[in-house]
């Protein structure tokens, strides 16, 4: 395997995860609740919310990578499908409340499982969504 790839594999693999982490944390800054105590807590809801969330950015994240010449590229459309991804799910939150009176935030940290699938799935259902496009 020829240096020069096995650097650019390195340094993509490094810099996607550090988009990863900083993704997550700045996600986790709209949450009403710290995911990682409640994790600890033993907060099944909440762990499957963080996991399918987890895989949604990852899935963008690799998508993006995929179809960039160049890492700066990949990380900037990683970045703005991050802030697409976080609106589509606002929207789609506040419309949940407002037709069925679902509060998912609320509903994931009282450990209800089925809030916290539903609220990841909605990450992964718009990262489906967003990484069509990425990859068009």
């Amino acid at each position: 395997m020829d240096f020069h790839i096995l650097v650019s594999m390195v340094v993509w693999t490094v810099s996607g995860s550090v988009l990863l982490c900083v993704l997550m944390y700045v996600d986790s800054l709209f949450t009403r609740y710290n995911d990682l105590e409640e994790i600890k807590a033993g907060n099944m809801a909440v762990t499957m919310r963080f996991v399918l969330k987890l895989l949604a950015q990852a899935y963008i994240l690799s998508s993006s990578i995929a179809s960039s010449n160049s890492l700066g590229d990949a990380l900037v459309v990683s970045i703005v499908s991050f802030v697409l991804l976080f609106f589509l799910e606002k929207i789609v939150r506040l419309l949940l409340f407002s037709w069925a009176k679902l509060d998912l935030d609320h509903g994931t940290q009282l450990g209800k499982i089925g809030y916290g699938v539903l609220a990841g799935s909605l990450h992964v259902t718009g990262a489906l969504i967003i990484a069509a496009f990425i990859r068009g």
